[in-house]
């Protein structure tokens, strides 16, 4: 290996031990040699096996959330990920048998964080028409939801974003992005930023909290704040908006915004949330 090699190798080790022995996620391994699925359906299988759920039902949500994720004739990956992110977000209607009483299925505990399988899987090989090999893919229950492309300090972070946007043409692994919530991208010394599926590089956004937890780096300081369970919940379940055929999701501004917009709605007060121009008035 070289020492540029070398060096992203350690930048890369480093992302992981933080998200093993801070954030709390189960080390998955490297699967580089793996033939990876963004459904490891053994994994959402046992989580939902402690729901209570019966092998009939998981058996059911598998095989639905298989037709979720496909991508192929008039079905693009927009039209995928949003109905992978219904089911996530909404749970799935299942009948255990022909008229029987339709169950809603969970794939996810949104009221209670700690209750689900956060997992970090790193040199993820995926298949496609050329393969391609994420540095590092985050898994809730099972499901693929974000991707982190990794770069050393002399290089420019954009460099990680065109990487996740080439993955996501049709020549190389759209269709494991049907699962995914969150693309980011980072390095040391420039930090961490993030979109969605198909987010033009222009359009990448910073997380800015300046309260927030702090790790030894710029890029430590955003996985912490944009990571952390609650966080990242909190993010996939009230921030994500399909829009006419582009997904979107909030910039900090807005997150804190309607945060603090929603106490004073509590309080029954009034008040303004300032914008500057572009910055997301109708979303917010």
């Amino acid at each position: 290996m070289s020492n540029v090699g070398k060096r992203e190798r350690l930048t890369q080790n480093r992302v992981v031990q933080l998200f093993k022995d801070t954030l709390k996620y189960t080390y998955l391994g490297n699967r580089e040699d793996a033939d990876n699925s963004n459904v490891d359906e053994d994994r959402l299988a046992a989580w939902l096996t402690k729901q209570g759920h019966s092998e009939k039902i998981i058996k059911k949500v598998l095989y639905e959330l298989d037709k979720d994720k496909a991508i192929g004739g008039s079905r693009n990956l927009y039209d995928a990920n949003r109905d992978v992110y219904i089911h996530l977000r909404y749970g799935m209607k299942i009948s255990p048998e022909p008229g029987e009483r339709v169950q809603t299925i969970w794939l996810v505990d949104w009221k209670n964080p700690a209750k689900n399988d956060f997992a970090i899987a790193e040199e993820v090989t995926v298949a496609g028409k050329h393969d391609k090999r994420p540095d590092i893919v985050l898994f809730l229950n099972g499901i693929a939801i974000a991707v982190l492309e990794l770069k050393r300090s002399t290089v420019s972070m954009a460099e990680g974003i065109r990487q996740s946007l080439d993955s996501q043409k049709a020549e190389f692994i759209r269709p494991f992005f049907s699962t995914v919530q969150l693309i980011m991208a980072g390095n040391e010394t420039e930090g961490l930023r993030y979109g969605v599926i198909e987010t033009r590089e222009k359009y990448f956004l910073q997380w800015k909290e300046p309260a927030g937890p702090k790790g030894k780096n710029a890029l430590e300081d955003g996985l912490l704040q944009l990571c952390r369970p609650d966080r990242l919940l909190e993010i996939i379940h009230d921030f994500m908006v399909f829009d006419a055929g582009d997904k979107k999701t909030c910039r900090h501004n807005q997150y804190f915004g309607i945060r603090a917009a929603q106490q004073s709605v509590r309080k029954r007060e009034g008040g303004i949330i300032w914008h500057t121009q572009g910055s997301g008035k109708s979303l917010t």
